[in-house]
């Protein structure tokens, strides 16, 4: 769980949006659950910066979805 906080954090520093605004996007839209968590060895092994701009697009594209 300390990682997908970290994923959270880094994605809104980069939005420059509150914490719990981009949490909820991402459980709105099962982020974490359905990307963050099952992918976590590969996004572990990328920077902070990567992850964060990877799951900002994924977001945006997910919440495109629905």
């Amino acid at each position: 769980m300390a990682f997908v906080a970290t994923c959270i954090e880094a994605t809104a520093r980069l939005l420059n949006t509150p914490y719990q605004e981009v949490y909820q996007r991402m459980k709105k839209v099962g982020l974490i659950e359905n990307y963050i968590v099952p992918h976590y060895e590969t996004l572990h092994s990328e920077s902070r910066e990567n992850v964060a701009a990877g799951i900002a697009e994924c977001l945006k594209e997910w919440e495109g979805k629905r």
